[in-house]
């Protein structure tokens, strides 16, 4: 049974507001399949070896730039779409707050690249590269202020989906940001980055379904 805490937003401010959430739902597995149908179709480009931050380098690095950047934008509108939903109430700035900087950390992840290395794009040195550029090192601390903000918003929407009488929701919440958590560290522990893209697909995952879920709260 929906709580009190889930309450419909304004009449007013329905369609809009909808249409925020909706871009959550498509931005988040938009990057996802995009990335890896790319993983598997490009030239020299090994997903053991390569993050798939690095399918923004070489010629067709622009689609994945585009990735970055149009799923960053759509993930940025929705948090505007979640404070009109979560606020005043439990989540009501941390949470919008937290999926904005997320949003943001992808835009910034397709603006500023990682450096050419591990032979990717092909003609790369086969080894790491051998000096990191200063658009390399704004592109790692995107990562990690993406990385930290996406690791907190499980949380903190979990306390909401709790609040709200959401048992089933607060639990996903918190089981998929341990395993992103667990994953991350792994991935980069042991440099596959496989595993690193299976932590893409959780989180991401959670980002859109949490999203769905939300916007089912606002009155059609």
């Amino acid at each position: 049974m929906q709580s009190s805490a889930a309450t419909s937003v304004p009449a007013a401010g329905t369609p809009a507001t909808r249409m925020l959430l909706t871009f959550g739902v498509i931005g988040a597995p938009l990057f996802v399949i995009v990335s890896l149908l790319q993983a598997f179709t490009r030239e020299g480009f090994d997903p053991t070896r390569h993050p798939i931050s690095m399918l923004s380098l070489g010629e067709l690095g622009w689609i994945q730039v585009a990735n970055f950047v149009l799923s960053g934008l759509l993930i940025f509108a929705c948090a505007v779409g979640l404070r009109r939903v979560l606020h005043p109430g439990r989540a009501g700035t941390w949470g919008p707050l937290l999926i904005a900087v997320f949003g943001l950390s992808l835009i910034g992840g397709g603006v500023f690249l990682a450096d050419p290395g591990l032979g990717f794009p092909p003609g790369a040195p086969e080894g790491p590269p051998p000096s990191v550029s200063t658009e390399g090192i704004v592109h790692g601390i995107a990562f990690g202020f993406g990385m930290l903000s996406l690791i907190t918003s499980f949380f903190v929407f979990a306390r909401r989906f709790a609040a709200a009488g959401e048992r089933g929701w607060a639990r996903y919440s918190i089981v998929s940001g341990v395993l992103f958590l667990v994953m991350i560290v792994a991935g980069m522990a042991t440099q596959d980055f496989r595993i690193l893209t299976a932590a893409t697909v959780v989180g991401w995952g959670w980002v859109a379904a949490a999203v769905a879920h939300i916007r089912s709260w606002v009155s059609a």
